[in-house]
């Protein structure tokens, strides 16, 4: 017995969860590139791109599961649909 698809909602809702992930891990990846090599301790400078290439490594990940949730050929309904997830946010 297959479990019906989830609904339009849920998926829609899903999708702007990630989207929200990767902005978040945007701002945070940006505050680490601004950090990196600013310290004289080379201890810190290393925790600093450690943590940048952890966040790179997460937008990625994130980036990929976003795209396997997004429905194949329907572009210009998720350009409408990100468009209004940003307009939700206040973006």
């Amino acid at each position: 017995m297959r479990t019906p698809p989830p609904s339009d909602d849920y998926a829609r809702g899903r999708r702007d969860g990630l989207r929200l992930a990767l902005a978040i891990l945007a701002v945070e990846e940006a505050k680490w590139a601004a950090l990196l090599g600013e310290s004289p301790s080379w201890r810190t400078n290393a925790t600093r791109e450690v943590r940048y290439k952890t966040l790179q490594v997460a937008q990625t990940r994130v980036q990929t599961a976003l795209n396997r949730l997004t429905p194949k050929g329907e572009a210009a309904a998720i350009d409408a649909e990100l468009a209004a997830a940003l307009d939700k946010l206040g973006l």
